[in-house]
């Protein structure tokens, strides 16, 4: 177990606003950021859904101006956030102006990084400010205020101040990052969630765990983040098998959306690992959907960082099974066969060779998932051993 207190720093969204019904509360929380919201949604069951039309109600009767200026429902691509951009920058934004991201992971990095990118006019293209592959420039400018509402209970990205963007010609994914990025205001209300399809629900849910088990044991943690990682764990691995096979239940609902929010506090400030290193590369090079790569290597990522992290296993073990034992090698096991149980309970494949992945793709694999999340992982892998890894994965 880690002890003492170190230098840290927290960067948390400004205002939260959390609870079953009250995206209903929207049209006041936006109007205090703005007259105009350049609305950014998700997959296309938010407009059936009548979801969007409530939304845009709301935000009207609240004196506040709607312009929808995208959709999506896949990772956002480098085209994706020009484009947005090119469409905001059609409507000469300004003051009074914000940005809203209604849906899930996607959603809210497209809005956060057009909010940013609007008012940040000296690059050419959002590459140019991504982290590894960009020109080194930097979100120096305020960015438009941001509002984050999400509707699946997963990325926690409405907490984080990064934007994930994916290409596929060149391969890579990778973050548009700034302090400068983290939401005005969040609007988490669970209810959002309950038409989420079970097999999102369960690749969200698992995202959202593998980030409370990454960032609990990164080898960048801090006392804070390591305190919600714990509520989040204790709130989210006995709600998500509900929340998979009764998707109505409002308390493993609730559970759900505010453990994915804890999880995005906790990876902006702690970093991350393994699972999500790897899962970055599967997720360009195999087009593996990003939650689904993240629980495939949960348990594998756990394994890798046993022993350098018993004791914090041990006690993951000891508060979250019912591990009659006070043995740590005991407790920790225990722990990541309560994850392993937690996977094949709500449908996560166990092999690579599962989600497609064939032989000859791990070669570009392997190099690809040395990113950013990586660098969090306590256990630094060589690139031979991280292939001999995911080979035995297949």
């Amino acid at each position: 177990m880690m002890s003492g207190c170190s230098q840290y720093d927290l960067l948390l969204p400004r205002r939260v606003v959390f609870g079953w019904g009250r995206r209903n509360e929207l049209g006041p929380l936006a109007a205090e950021l703005g007259r105009r919201a350049f609305l950014v949604t998700g997959s296309r069951t938010l407009q059936a859904s009548g979801t969007v039309e409530a939304v845009t109600a709301q935000l009207r009767e609240a004196g506040v101006e709607t312009v929808p200026i995208g959709q999506i429902a896949h990772e956002p691509e480098v085209q994706d956030v020009d484009a947005t951009v090119a469409r905001i920058l059609e409507h000469r934004p300004g003051e009074g102006d914000l940005v809203i991201g209604l849906g899930g992971g996607s959603a809210i990095d497209l809005a956060k990084a057009v909010a940013a990118l609007v008012t940040n006019r000296h690059g050419e293209s959002v590459r140019d400010f991504l982290e590894g592959v960009g020109n080194g420039l930097t979100i120096d400018q305020p960015t438009l205020p941001f509002l984050a509402v999400p509707t699946t209970a997963g990325t926690g990205s409405e907490a984080t101040k990064n934007a994930v963007i994916s290409s596929y010609d060149p391969t890579f994914k990778k973050s548009l990052r700034s302090p400068r990025m983290v939401a005005a205001a969040v609007l988490i209300d669970p209810e959002l969630t309950v038409t989420v399809p079970a097999s999102v629900t369960a690749a969200t849910g698992m995202d959202a765990i593998t980030q409370l088990i990454e960032s609990y044991i990164s080898g960048r943690t801090q006392p804070f983040t390591r305190a919600l990682c714990l509520e989040g764990l204790q709130r989210a691995l006995p709600a998500i098998v509900t929340a998979v096979e009764q998707p109505t239940d409002r308390p493993a609902r609730e559970a759900m959306s505010h453990a994915a929010f804890l999880s995005g506090m906790a990876l902006a400030n702690s970093g991350l690992g393994l699972a999500h290193g790897v899962a970055a590369a599967l997720g360009v090079h195999c087009r593996t959907p990003h939650g689904i790569a993240c629980a495939v290597m949960l348990p594998a990522a756990l394994r890798v960082n046993r022993d350098v992290r018993r004791d914090d296993l041990a006690h993951l073990g000891r508060l979250l099974t019912d591990t009659d034992s006070n043995d740590p090698d005991v407790l920790a096991d225990a722990f990541i066969e309560h994850i392993e149980s937690i996977c094949s309970r709500v449908g996560i494949p166990r092999t690579l060779s599962q989600l497609g992945v064939e032989r000859e793709q791990i070669a570009a694999i392997v190099p690809s998932s040395h990113g950013n999340s990586m660098r969090g992982n306590p256990t630094q892998l060589t690139d031979d051993e991280l292939t001999s890894l995911l080979e035995g994965m297949l």
